[in-house]
């Protein structure tokens, strides 16, 4: 079977393949959430001692609630199902803390880590360096490296790029030279322009003997590909595999999704930023407007730690593609074996640790140094919220300015707060936000802050062509952010995300530059804005926003 022969006609009835397989795993979640509820109320009638054993279990979880040390947001919104629902809520609250499958997954990534720190040979000089020019920004290095084993490099250069469709050509050029090796992950791959085109290069550099892996979020079997495009692609001789595929047993597992948008080719070039695999992201499909996005290429030293964040990723995958049975067959109605998280787990460690030496940065990947970069990637499993510190620090050391892009805007106490405080004491922070929003329930979350921020000093600017996509912080000229991160919760406490910091960078100018660009196509909001929205937007809005930490 050849994918190239064989795509328009599987793919032309994965729409219905997938619109059945949501509608089957929707309605098993709410058959499980329905029984526990029936369960709940025949108990809680059946006797005295069941309603006293229940009442414990309320209180138990409470207690543990309060003593945890999770954000305040995120103890205030697990209040809510507790205290409408007492019981069943409590139930479901000691259910996601007990899930094993959360805990079977944090091991398995507290070992990856554990592998890449191994490989990882930080230059001290660098470091010393840095921390030399600016005590903060080693500071937020030292941060880096010891919760991330994330260095900093001196030897690398970065081509930014203001919109997908500047970024792809680079992408489909660098991807044709690859001699060695190709990992690419992503969250969304559709079917369309981008992908066939991309399709077609990794299948030709397969034939020329280039090791290919891809790997990608497991949501898009709801949406987009079938639960067996692994296996075409590895019969294709892709290595595939599917993060946390979606299976009909309720998991707070699910929440934790590969929001990483990451391509390394040959350990000599990384590409990373907003831009998923979708052709509404190179503006070839018209999607809520103008589609505004950024992304970045990574070319010298620190492409290894891109190389060394997909590896960790690829080895704690929950989804390694099925295999083909002797005598079976794939055609459009098959099915494909997904294995649980534990049973992968025990079989990675079976087959050993992988070599990850091939794949460190050589002697001649250094190039002249163009100030400073940091790759860093988000694990939401550990204790350590990495994504928003690096933010943080930036809005706290700011002294000039601080200019945001996201698409989102759903922010805890400590961010909240954060932006209020640095434009009360005088720095210009401005976020642009999308005019036509993707989600309209995340917008009007959005807006429920806009009125606490503009009373502060905040600028909020909404991008009136269509869609920001875009994940970038810059500030004072001399430091920037750009990667997967969106600025809600979802990013910062849910995903495993990445992001690039530059320091002292030529890079930066052209980041701010976009941003002035950007902002002559933008309308500023006004407090009066907030007011104009229906009484039912404003009360979904306000709504939303209480259960929205666990979203």
């Amino acid at each position: 079977m050849s994918i190239g022969e064989d795509r328009k006609r599987k793919l032309g009835r994965i729409r219905t393949l997938i619109y059945g397989r949501t509608a089957i795993i929707m309605v098993a979640f709410l058959a499980q959430l329905g029984m526990l509820a029936v369960g709940y109320y025949w108990l809680r009638g059946y006797n005295f001692v069941f309603y006293w054993l229940f009442v414990t279990i309320t209180v138990i979880a409470i207690v543990h609630v309060f003593n945890t040390g999770e954000n305040p947001d995120m103890k205030l919104s697990w209040m809510f199902p507790i205290a409408v629902f007492p019981v069943f809520g409590a139930i479901f609250y000691l259910a996601i803390i007990l899930q094993p499958g959360t805990k079977v997954l944090y091991g398995r990534q507290r070992e990856m880590s554990a592998r890449t720190k191994k490989y990882v040979r930080p230059d001290r000089a660098v470091w010393e360096k840095l921390r030399a020019d600016s005590p903060q920004m080693g500071q937020l290095a030292h941060y880096l490296y010891s919760c991330d084993n994330s260095p900093v490099y001196e030897h690398s250069t970065v081509t930014y790029y203001a919109l997908g469709d500047e970024q792809f050509p680079h992408m489909v050029e660098e991807l044709k030279k690859a001699e060695d090796y190709i990992f690419m992950e992503f969250f969304i791959v559709s079917p369309g322009y981008v992908w066939d085109t991309l399709l077609e290069i990794l299948l030709e550099k397969v034939k020329e003997g280039v090791e290919v892996r891809f790997l990608y979020d497991g949501t898009c079997v709801l949406w987009y590909l079938p639960s067996y495009y692994p296996l075409l692609l590895e019969q294709e001789g892709i290595q595939c595999r599917m993060f946390s595929p979606i299976k009909p047993i309720f998991s707070p597992h699910y929440n934790n999704r590969d929001h990483r948008k990451i391509v390394v080719i040959d350990g000599k070039v990384a590409f990373t930023g907003g831009i998923n695999l979708s052709d509404e992201y190179i503006n070839r499909k018209p999607r809520f407007g103008h589609w505004k996005d950024a992304g970045v290429m990574v070319k010298g030293e620190a492409v290894e730690r891109f190389a060394y964040m997909f590896l960790e990723m690829w080895n704690m995958s929950e989804g390694s593609a099925p295999k083909k049975r002797k005598g079976s067959s794939v055609d459009a109605g098959g099915t494909g074996r997904e294995p649980s998280g534990t049973a992968l787990v025990h079989a990675a460690r079976q087959q050993g640790e992988e070599d990850y030496g091939k794949y460190r940065r050589a002697s001649e990947n250094a190039l002249p140094g163009d100030g400073y970069v940091i790759p860093y990637s988000v694990c939401p499993l550990g204790p350590e919220r990495v994504g928003e510190r690096v933010y943080l620090d930036i809005i706290h050391t700011a002294h000039t300015y601080v200019h945001i892009m996201t698409p989102y805007l759903i922010l805890d106490y400590q961010m909240l707060m954060a932006l209020r405080y640095a434009a009360r004491r005088g720095v210009e922070v401005v976020i642009i936000m999308p005019h036509i929003p993707d989600k309209k329930y995340a917008f009007l979350l959005a807006k429920t802050y806009y009125n606490q921020l503009l009373e502060a000093g905040v600028r909020i600017c909404e991008y009136e062509p269509g869609f920001v996509h875009a994940k970038v912080f810059v500030s004072d000229d001399c430091k920037a952010v750009v990667g997967t991160v969106n600025l809600d919760y979802r990013s910062l406490y849910h995903h495993f995300e990445c992001g690039l910091v530059l320091y002292q960078n030529s890079q930066v100018a052209l980041i701010e530059r976009d941003v002035q660009d950007t902002l002559s196509k933008c309308l500023e909001v006004i407090p009066q804005d907030y007011g104009r929205l229906h009484l039912w937007e404003r009360a979904l809005g306000r709504i939303m926003r209480i259960v929205a930490p666990l979203m």
